[in-house]
């Protein structure tokens, strides 16, 4: 599969550090509408880059557009490589609308292309460890879902110094504009659409905490810095998820069944343990022993596996592992695990979510996707 990336910016780099892992996949060149940018990126990976998107567009050899802009150019960028007739990866979330969104979708659909996007964390150990264990009804009937993606003050870190391994400054202006549930809820919806299908309602309140970020650089837009929401799923299992920069950092998963809890409590890292805790009866009480056990963690087998884990031991997360199976699935006719459809479908509730300043609640979700399979090693 031949690629190429539109977006050199701060998470570029994630995805070039990873890229290697997949020999199948040929990196034709990068572009940037900062040129300069553009090539600092190109020299520091020694990769071709192009002078404009047209140019890249243009080029026979690139079948598939990785769309690493910033979240406000998601939907002009991917449109324009759909109508090129490429297929695209794009960051999350798709679009900022859910309407651009459903263009996209729509758009790939007759034109015969794939469009799919991040976050691909549900594909990694972790979450297939998670989902392999709920499948063998490890922990019961599941009743309810406590999800966290909180991240702190992050107003109060040092995130000017923030500036990754090419020299590119983390870009807190937009970050902050865009925020936090549009930028991290993605992780944890992602898994749970998977894990217990589409889901029905979305019931959610979201708000602007500390409106200035005490950036030097006036934030234009007063994006949500804190969120809850209750989502019912048609299965009949509901989830409570909560997102911030405000409260302390937790990205921890727990899932309360009939029989006892399944949990990470890191789901941001793909090979975090899981853990099973079990309750006993005390007299008239039932009572939750302290400790967990170890679930034991799956993960692909062979040398490449083991590469992998090394290479991710300082990065902790593998970017590409959506990409490389959009590739995979290009290349063996298949469904792709990230359909378009369930991309859309955690677009809509995320955005459900962050516009619920606006829009209240609660919100009935009105698309679907068909169930998506679990990696191959990830089988009972």
């Amino acid at each position: 599969m031949r690629i190429a990336i539109v977006g050199c910016g701060y998470v570029a780099e994630f995805y070039l550090k990873t890229l290697p892992l997949y020999p199948q996949i040929q990196l034709m060149g990068v572009m940037d509408r900062d040129d300069q940018r553009a090539a600092r990126f190109s020299a520091y990976f020694s990769v071709p880059r192009y002078r404009s998107l047209d140019e890249l567009l243009v080029d026979p050899r690139v079948e598939l557009v990785v769309n690493l802009t910033n979240p406000r150019s998601h939907f002009a960028v991917s449109k324009a490589c759909l109508e090129a007739g490429k297929h695209v990866y794009s960051e999350k979330p798709l679009a900022t609308s859910f309407s651009e969104a459903k263009q996209l979708v729509d758009l790939a659909d007759q034109k015969g292309l794939l469009i799919s996007s991040a976050p691909s964390r549900v594909l990694a150990e972790t979450a297939q460890t998670l989902w392999k264990a709920l499948r063998e009804n490890v922990v019961g009937t599941v009743y309810l879902i406590y999800a966290e993606m909180d991240d702190g003050l992050v107003h109060r870190m040092p995130y000017k110094k923030w500036i990754n391994d090419v020299g590119t400054p983390w870009p807190y202006k937009d970050e902050f504009e865009t925020g936090c549930t549009l930028e991290h809820a993605g992780y944890v919806v992602t898994l749970l659409t998977a894990f217990f299908g589409p889901a029905e309602t979305v019931t959610a309140f979201s708000s602007v905490r500390i409106r200035d970020k005490g950036s030097d650089i006036a934030i234009e837009a007063a994006a949500p810095d804190f969120s809850v929401a209750c989502i019912k799923f048609a299965s009949g299992t509901v989830a409570r998820l909560t997102c911030s920069i405000v409260a302390p950092p937790d990205h921890s998963i727990r899932i309360f069944g009939s029989e006892g809890i399944l949990y990470a409590d890191d789901i941001w890292r793909p090979r975090c343990p899981v853990y099973v805790k079990r309750a006993i009866r005390i007299r008239r009480r039932s009572v939750m022993l302290p400790w967990g056990k170890k679930y034991p963690l799956v993960g692909p087998p062979g040398p490449l596996a083991r590469a992998r884990i090394r290479r991710l031991e300082n990065k902790k997360v593998d970017f590409c592992l959506g990409i490389a199976d959009m590739a995979e699935a290009l290349e063996q006719n298949r469904p792709c695990r990230l359909s378009s459809k369930y991309c859309l479908h955690h677009d809509e509730i995320v955005l459900a979510i962050h516009n619920a300043l606006e829009t209240g609640s609660p919100y009935k979700v009105t698309t679907s996707f068909d169930p998506i399979d679990p990696m191959p090693w990830a089988k009972p």
